[in-house]
C-alpha cells in the first residue's frame, strides 16, 4: 500500500520513486545509490533547515581526567598515553639571513568532548561565583534583603540602574569564558583555567543538536526534504542513463539521459532557491 505521508526510509524511497513514475516506468537506479542520495539530503536537511535542529541545553560533570588534561602543560611530561589527544610538538626550520631558526609549536587539550548530534555551540552559562551576584552575601541578596523588603521602598528604575551597574561590575570582574568549537572535531575547547574547577562541576552548554529523523518520524514528510530528495534521485538517473546515450532500445526507442539529468539539475536548483526563500534561517546581519 503506497504511503503519501511518510514516516520511515523505506515509505520516503517508495513516495519519491512514485513521484519518478515508478512502478510504471523502471527507474534506473541502484538501491546504494539511493540509499547515498537519502543520507545526504538529510544531512543537508540538518545543517539548512530550521526545522532539522533544535536549540538545547547539556549539562556536563567535569571528570578528572578532563581537569588533569586540561591544566597539564603542553609540553609537560606525565601526559596519560590513553588521552584524547597527543601533545607533541612540531617544528618548523626557517632561514632569515641570520642562520636557521627553529621553532616549536605545541597544542594544548583544554578541551570537552561533544556528543556528534551537536552541531553548533552558542555559548556557556556563565559560573556564578562572583561576590556580586553568588552566595549568601552577595551584593545582589543583600540589596533583596534589606532594600525591597518594603516593596515601595525602591522605585523600578532605580533598581534597574542598580542592578545594569552591578552586571557591569561582574563582567569586568568574572568576565565569560571564551570558547572555541568545529564540528568535526567534536571537541569544546574552554579557555579558561582549568585548576580553578574540581571533580563533579557542572556546565550548561547552549548548543544547537541535529534531530534523528529515526526518532522523529515526522521529518520523513517534510514537503522540502520529499522535494529535495526526489530532484537528487532524478539527477542521479538521469546521470546513469547518460552513459547509454545512443543506445537503440527495442522498437527503436533512444534512452535520452541528459534530459532527464537537466530537468533533475533544474529541481535541484529550484529547491536550494527555496530552502534560501523560505526555510534557511537568515544570517543574523539580516535580522531586526
Amino acid at each position: 500500500m503506497s504511503v503519501s505521508k511518510p514516516e520511515k526510509r523505506e515509505e520516503l524511497i517508495d513516495y519519491a520513486l512514485r513521484k519518478l513514475g515508478a512502478p510504471v516506468l523502471e527507474i534506473n537506479l541502484a538501491d546504494e545509490q539511493i540509499e547515498d542520495l537519502l543520507d545526504d539530503a538529510i544531512q543537508f536537511f540538518q545543517e539548512r533547515h530550521y526545522d532539522g535542529i533544535e536549540e538545547m541545553y547539556l549539562k556536563h560533570e567535569f571528570t578528572q581526567q578532563e581537569i588533569d588534561r586540561g591544566k597539564t602543560h603542553p609540553g609537560a611530561t606525565g601526559i596519560s598515553t590513553n588521552s584524547l589527544v597527543t601533545t607533541t610538538g612540531i617544528s618548523t626550520s626557517i632561514n632569515s639571513g641570520y642562520g636557521t631558526t627553529t621553532s616549536v609549536y605545541t597544542e594544548n587539550s583544554n578541551f570537552i568532548q561533544l556528543p556528534e548530534h551537536v552541531i553548533g555551540v552558542e555559548k556557556i552559562f556563565k559560573f556564578d561565583s562572583s561576590s556580586i551576584s553568588g552566595g549568601m552575601f552577595s551584593i545582589k541578596y543583600q540589596l533583596f534583603l534589606n532594600d525591597l523588603y518594603y516593596f515601595n521602598s525602591v522605585e523600578l528604575l532605580q533598581y534597574s540602574m542598580v542592578k545594569s551597574y552591578l552586571e557591569d561590575i561582574d563582567f569586568l570582574l568574572t568576565p565569560e569564558r571564551q570558547i572555541r568549537f568545529n564540528k568535526k572535531q567534536g571537541r569544546l575547547y574552554l579557555d579558561m583555567d582549568f585548576a580553578s574547577i574540581k571533580e563533579g562541576d557542572f556546565i550548561v552548554i547552549d548548543c544547537l543538536r541535529a534531530l534523528d529523523p529515526e526518532k522523529y518520524k515526522k521529518i520523513y514528510n517534510d514537503m522540502f526534504l520529499k522535494m529535495y530528495f526526489t530532484a537528487l534521485l532524478k539527477r542521479q538517473w538521469g546521470q546513469n542513463l547518460i552513459k547509454f546515450r545512443g543506445v537503440k532500445l527495442p522498437g527503436g526507442l533512444e534512452l535520452n539521459g541528459r534530459e532527464i539529468y537537466d530537468d533533475g539539475q533544474r529541481d535541484l536548483e529550484f529547491a536550494l532557491q527555496k530552502m534560501k526563500e523560505e526555510y534557511e534561517l537568515p544570517p543574523l546581519d539580516f535580522i531586526g
